[in-house]
């Protein structure tokens, strides 16, 4: 297996349930499963998944005091950066929606119950299904002939929002546009195309979960995610839907997928929750497979209490980079937040154990909800 398709090796698994004949929402064992809603328009505005299938979401209504409130959650999961990395996707969940279960576990932010999820249980709730393989935000083709690939993700975005605004979107009075992953990656790219698109007197914020992904150096010494994103914007024809001032104040304008250098552009209060020892950046963006060819950091990579004392300090190496890059978001935001802790995690809202549940990470004692998740109380604004 070479080093790009191992880069595209899915980090998070979804909580799935194929069922040929249910009703639209389903509880079973303090579960929510939602159905599946197809952007049956989407063709007419070209946009479509890798292999040419209709986009799609899943939306549990809102209720009460939260009929008028929404959270958008982008899918994560990876991205492909070459044709057959591509080509390989296009054939699974991640490229096509033919091969995704219809139901989705709605659980952590996405919870409808009002003591595992307080601020947001009787919101409008919606997963955006991630199929494009780039973070919502290519907009090219390939066509040899003889294969097809279609990387449609920024008309998907807009084909989801369309599908949504005469749904309630139109009228939301709060709105959260949140994402885990690649899915938390494309907040960032997003966020505020999102607050144009609403109301203008609608509160708007944004959430990054493990999206914050580093423009950092393996232990080669190589720049193995910069080279991985450079021929991702290449090939999906990213970046012309990067935000504008970065582009316009950096040489390499392909570095603004990086949030680290699109962060300061962005203008709608935003609150990056990330794990200073991430996983996936531990596993492919330091120690990738090309820099460890001789897998001297198995045994850490499957076990972070099994590192020795240099492969520590090349740990808090990474999250010390981590700091630095949110440093000037951290003392200049005044409108936004963070959440960075220590755990060997990647992916934290969605997950019930780490959203909030009594041995949830805690800073200042202070779990993830409770540090009110969305700068200062969006959810009592």
């Amino acid at each position: 297996m070479n080093v790009k398709m191992m880069m595209n090796i899915e980090i998070m698994l979804s909580l799935l349930l194929s069922l040929a004949f249910a009703p639209w929402c389903i509880y079973s064992q303090e579960q929510l499963l939602v159905g599946m809603t197809l952007v049956r328009n989407a063709i007419a505005y070209g946009a479509v998944c890798l292999d040419g299938s209709l986009p799609a979401y899943h939306l549990h209504r809102g209720f009460g005091a939260g009929a008028n409130n929404w959270i958008l959650q982008f899918e994560g999961g990876g991205w492909c950066n070459d044709i057959p990395s591509c080509l390989e996707r296009a054939n699974t969940r991640r490229g096509s929606t033919r091969y995704m279960n219809k139901f989705e576990v709605f659980s952590g932010i996405l919870s409808d119950n009002d003591s595992l999820n307080p601020d947001f249980y009787n919101w409008n709730r919606v997963k955006l299904r991630y199929c494009d393989g780039a973070s919502f935000s290519g907009d090219s083709k390939f066509d040899n002939g003889t294969s097809l690939l279609y990387f449609r993700g920024q008309k998907i975005w807009e084909a989801i929002i369309r599908d949504l605004l005469p749904k309630g979107l139109a009228s939301a009075r709060k709105a959260l546009l949140s994402g885990c992953s690649a899915g938390g990656l494309a907040t960032f790219l997003h966020c505020d195309n999102f607050t144009k698109i609403l109301p203008s007197n609608a509160s708007v914020k944004c959430l990054s979960d493990a999206g914050f992904f580093l423009d950092e150096q393996d232990i080669s010494l190589n720049y193995t995610m910069r080279s991985f994103y450079h021929d991702l914007v290449a090939l999906q024809g990213i970046e012309e839907n990067l935000n504008p001032n970065c582009t316009m104040s950096i040489n390499n304008q392909k570095l603004c997928f990086f949030p680290q250098y699109a962060l300061k552009y962005i203008t709608t209060p935003y609150f990056i929750l990330n794990s200073a020892y991430d996983v996936f950046q531990f596993h492919h963006s330091l120690v990738p497979p090309s820099a460890d060819l001789h897998g001297r950091w198995n045994r850490c990579k499957l076990n972070p209490a099994a590192c020795n004392a240099s492969q520590i300090n090349v740990l808090q190496g990474l999250r010390q980079d981590m700091l630095t890059a949110l440093y000037s978001f951290y003392k200049n935001s005044s409108r936004g937040g963070m959440f960075i802790n220590s755990c060997f995690a990647h992916c934290q809202s969605e997950s019930q154990d780490t959203w909030f549940a009594v041995d949830s990470p805690r800073i200042h004692n202070k779990r993830l909800l409770q540090k009110q998740l969305v700068i200062g109380t969006l959810a009592e604004e």
